[in-house]
């Protein structure tokens, strides 16, 4: 089936959208990270849009969603919810599935925090909600949380060339198999004017997240969401220690460590697609 490339009207903003499937199908809602967006899923799109409903947001300051200065708009992760939120309603999305990738997560776990019954299932592919899955690459990030005042060079070299090429090549067996145009696409958008600016503000903000990791384990452990994490094992950013800790709040939650880096469907993409589509499956009505 064709995907449909849709803008609506929010909060003053543009939010752009990827969609796909029978409507009429259970639906799959794919909360993307960075420094990416909504273009991550247009191959899973493609392997699941005959059996499943897809919707891809792109958050405000990602992709082809409006991009306003920190000084226009509020950048917190509340607010990328929000907007996710109303975007669901105003397409008249009120029972899925979350697919969460990096801060997908936090996106992904406050929409279930504010409506369990919504909920049908969680698939995480690094998309941490533990202290364990936090790795030394979070030390400096976690400085910035302690000290917003202080240098933050090292933190805007992560909007830097280096550091995307890095992101899709660490941990990767086969670099070869990483298409180079993805990369690109999320480079482009950093290096807008004042995107540096809202990815740092977006950082700060993590921190948020990381003091919200015991409501989400609460929620997992009241809830029991069908859970299926399928992380890449050699991942830097967030570490497998992450995936493997959502068994110890869902009882039946299905864990599975592929041979992959930060983004496992730029190498591991019918893989992955088979865990997925098998799990969305077997979720109840």
């Amino acid at each position: 089936m064709s995907t449909r490339h849709r803008t609506v009207r929010i909060d003053g903003l543009d939010v752009f959208y990827r969609e796909a499937g029978d409507p009429a199908a259970p639906t799959l809602v794919l909360l993307h990270g960075f420094p990416t967006s909504s273009i991550a899923y247009r191959s899973l799109m493609a392997e699941l849009a005959d059996r499943f409903h897809l919707v891809a947001p792109d958050y405000p300051g990602f992709g082809f969603s409006s991009a306003p200065s920190v000084d226009e708009w509020e950048y917190t992760f509340d607010r990328l919810a929000d907007v996710v939120d109303t975007l669901l309603d105003t397409i008249g999305v009120d029972r899925y599935a979350i697919y969460v990738h990096d801060y997908g997560a936090p996106v992904g776990f406050r929409l279930a925090l504010r409506h369990p019954e919504r909920i049908t299932g969680i698939v995480s592919q690094n998309g941490n909600a533990y202290e364990e899955g936090l790795t030394p690459f979070w030390d400096p990030i976690r400085a910035y949380w302690a000290d917003p005042t202080g240098d933050t060079s090292a933190l805007r070299g992560q909007t830097a060339r280096e550091a995307t090429h890095w992101q899709y090549t660490h941990g990767v067996p086969d670099v070869e198999l990483v298409d180079p145009s993805l990369k690109l696409h999320d480079q482009v958008l950093l290096d807008r004017p004042g995107n540096a600016e809202i990815q740092l503000t977006l950082f700060l903000d993590y921190g948020t997240n990381v003091g919200l990791y015991p409501a989400w384990q609460e929620y997992l452990r009241t809830h029991q969401p069908p859970v299926l994490a399928a992380w890449g094992r050699g991942d830097e950013i967030f570490g497998p220690e992450g995936a493997r800790a959502f068994a110890r709040d869902v009882k039946d939650a299905e864990i599975h460590l592929l041979d992959a880096g930060h983004f496992p469907l730029t190498t591991r993409l019918r893989e992955s697609a088979a865990l997925i589509g098998d799990f969305l499956s077997r979720l109840p009505a």
